[in-house]
């Protein structure tokens, strides 16, 4: 593969919908150290179009041959997640760094051989498109954790609301096209895997479209007990929410508000593990009985682009950089994609059963180099 430490990487973009245009608008003004080279849709005038507003950009109308063009030394993939395997699988035998947005594969059958492949090259060459990663409040959030401020993470509550759907949205696409968010948080956020799934069908929204199960209430339960709920609600007729609270042995924090996090914990709490510690003792400003009346309000984001915005631009930085430096993947990777796919499996046996059903995994170290 060529050095790349000291010439822009070349990308090739498939799929340019809506995702994959707003990356190449993403890459072309504001990434440093890459260009698209090569642009490729099912629709290929929408491709050609593009194209031609970037200087020596190519449309390619084969998906594989833009794979294995010369002038092409990464490729994101913003395709229909249907067509990903066979395009995963070309940018593996090409040698290729490949970004690629959620699912990474379809079923969790595919995704494991995706992972078996990558690993039989030892070399890591896939990152998966979780975003969320990346945000500024998820990243600190993170960090708060991984620095123990708040001690054992117990529960986390979270909120994912969408504003409306295409028609042909149906119910499982809410566990594998939106909820599959949160199975990578908690794993993000928790550092360890989902034992098992539960899906709540509470009564279906009148305005959502004919036999679609909305909303729905996800719970997980990671290996060692914890227990994380998600609300998840995708016809709203509102905005984009997106929210996530965690609690521990010492706090709680929330973010999700666009203010950077909301963050309640004991003062100098003691770390023996007892929970103990000296809590505040000033003065309550309600103390006399008087109610405080109060408004909370503000702008809602309309989309996820809007939303995440920041976190896309990081996420795709911070992968270029990564390819540059020639370790490729800086972020969740192809076990990651892999295990959110095998969750979400479990999630639909669960929504289709309304049983709680085990996720069906194989043994991370039972796969060299996963």
């Amino acid at each position: 593969m060529t050095d790349l430490r000291n010439t822009d990487v070349r990308v090739a973009v498939l799929g340019v919908g809506m995702m994959g245009a707003d990356h190449v608008a993403r890459i072309t003004e504001r990434i440093k150290g890459a260009t698209v080279t090569v642009v490729n849709d099912y629709v290929t005038a929408k491709a050609e179009e593009l194209a031609a507003t970037i200087p020596g950009c190519r449309a390619i109308n084969d998906p594989l041959d833009a794979i294995a063009d010369p002038d092409v030394d990464v490729v994101i993939l913003a395709t229909p997640g249907p067509t990903h395997e066979k395009q995963l699988l070309a940018c593996l035998e090409a040698g290729k760094p490949v970004m690629c947005e959620k699912p990474m594969t379809t079923d969790a059958a595919t995704s494991l051989e995706i992972v078996r492949r990558e690993a039989e090259l030892g070399r890591k060459l896939i990152q998966v498109g979780f975003m969320r990663r990346f945000d500024a409040e998820y990243e600190r959030l993170k960090n708060l954790i991984d620095d123990d401020v708040f001690g054992r993470l117990l529960v986390a509550h979270c909120v994912h609301r969408n504003p409306a759907v295409p028609p042909s949205f149906d119910s499982a696409m809410i566990v594998k096209d939106s909820i599959v968010h949160e199975v990578d948080v908690t794993r993000f956020l928790f550092d360890e895997e989902i034992a098992t799934v539960q899906i709540i069908t509470p009564g279906s929204n009148p305005r959502a479209p004919q036999g679609l199960k909305d909303p729905q209430i996800a719970i997980f339960t990671t290996e060692s007990g914890r227990h994380i709920d998600v609300e998840c609600f995708v016809t709203t007729g509102v905005a984009y929410e997106v929210r996530t609270e965690i609690v521990g042995e010492y706090g709680s924090a929330f973010i999700g508000l666009d203010q950077g996090g909301v963050i309640r914990k004991q003062r100098n709490p003691t770390q023996d593990g007892t929970g103990a510690g000296s809590r505040s003792s000033g003065p309550n400003p309600n103390s006399d009985g008087r109610k405080v009346a109060g408004i909370w309000g503000g702008d809602i984001t309309p989309s996820f682009v809007e939303r995440f915005g920041g976190a896309y631009d990081t996420e795709i930085q911070r992968w270029i950089n990564a390819v540059r430096a020639g370790t490729n993947v800086d972020g969740p990777g192809a076990w990651d994609g892999y295990a959110a796919a095998a969750v979400c499996a479990a999630g639909v046996r669960a929504l289709e059963t309304g049983e709680i059903v085990a996720v069906d995994m194989v043994d991370r170290a039972s796969i060299e180099g996963a």
